[in-house]
C-alpha cells in the first residue's frame, strides 16, 4: 500500500533540498517574508513549520517565533537548527491547536495549506490564535498551475491528485488537494477574514542567476499563489483554550 507525504521518513532529504533550492529557498521564501514584512519584536507563528528553515529566518528578523508541526523528525532538525529558545510544538492543523487564544501577532501558513482537505478548521485556529490587528500570511498550490498535472482536466472542483517529488535523490510520494480560487476565497471569507492582499509574484535576480530556464519559466506562470488576511473584527467563535507550550 502506498504510503503518502511521509516527512518523517524522508525529513533529511525533504531539509536538504529545500534549504537551498529555486521554488523554496529562492522564490517562495523571499516572497513570503516580504509579504510578512518587519517582524521585529512580533510574535509569529510558523504553521507547519517544517524543519524550521523559515522559522529561523523570522527569528533572525527578530520574531518571537513559535513553530508548529505533525512531523516528528521535521521538528528534530528544526530543533536542531532552532536551538533551545525556539518554542516548538507536535499538532496536527487539523485539530484545535494547544494554543492560547490572541497570542500572535502574525500566523504564516507557507506551503501547507494544499495538504489539507478542509480548510474551516484551520482558518478558524488561525484567526483564534490572532491578537486584535494581526495577520495571516499563505502561501499555498497555485490552482491553475496544480490542476493541470493532476489530470483531472476539472479546475473548478476540489480533489485530491498525486505526485512524484524527487528530493536529494530519493523519491517520495505526494498527495495535495486542488483548490478553485473562488473556493479558497469561499473558506477565507466562512472563517471571519477579508483577504488584504492577493500576490503571484514573478522570480528575483536570485533564480535568474541559479536556473535561466526556470527564470523565464516562472516569470510566465507563478506555481504559487499567496494571500495577506485580516480579520474582521468580530469575536472567533468559543473554543476551548489549552495553554501555550
Amino acid at each position: 500500500m502506498a504510503i503518502f507525504n511521509d516527512y518523517d521518513k524522508y525529513a533529511s532529504a525533504y531539509d536538504a533540498d529545500i534549504e537551498d533550492n529555486v521554488y523554496n529557498a529562492l522564490y517562495e521564501r523571499p516572497a513570503t517574508l516580504a509579504l510578512v514584512g518587519d517582524v521585529a519584536g512580533r510574535r509569529v507563528l510558523d504553521a507547519g513549520c517544517g524543519s524550521g528553515v523559515l522559522s529561523q529566518a523570522l527569528a533572525a528578523s527578530g520574531a518571537a517565533v513559535t513553530g508548529v508541526d505533525l512531523s516528528t523528525n521535521l521538528l528534530a532538525i528544526a530543533r536542531h537548527r532552532l536551538g533551545p529558545d525556539v518554542p516548538l510544538i507536535q499538532a496536527d492543523l487539523d485539530q484545535q491547536l494547544p494554543i492560547r487564544s490572541s497570542t500572535f501577532d502574525v500566523v504564516v501558513a507557507s506551503l501547507v495549506m494544499h495538504y489539507l482537505h478542509d480548510w474551516s478548521g484551520p482558518l478558524s485556529e488561525f484567526r483564534r490564535v490572532l491578537a486584535p490587528g494581526g495577520c495571516v500570511i499563505i502561501s499555498t498550490h497555485h490552482p491553475f498551475v496544480d490542476f493541470r498535472p493532476s489530470g483531472q482536466g476539472d479546475y473548478l472542483g476540489t480533489f485530491e491528485f498525486t505526485e512524484e517529488w524527487v528530493k536529494s535523490g530519493e523519491r517520495f510520494l505526494m498527495r495535495f488537494w486542488h483548490r478553485p480560487l473562488h473556493a479558497m476565497f469561499d473558506a477565507f471569507t466562512a472563517a471571519g477574514f477579508t483577504v488584504e492582499r492577493v500576490s503571484e509574484p514573478r522570480p528575483g535576480a536570485a533564480v535568474r542567476d541559479r536556473s535561466p530556464e526556470l527564470f523565464e519559466q516562472l516569470g510566465r506562470e507563478a506555481p504559487f499563489i499567496f494571500f495577506i488576511l485580516r480579520s474582521d473584527d468580530r469575536d472567533p467563535s468559543p473554543a476551548g483554550e489549552t495553554p501555550s507550550r
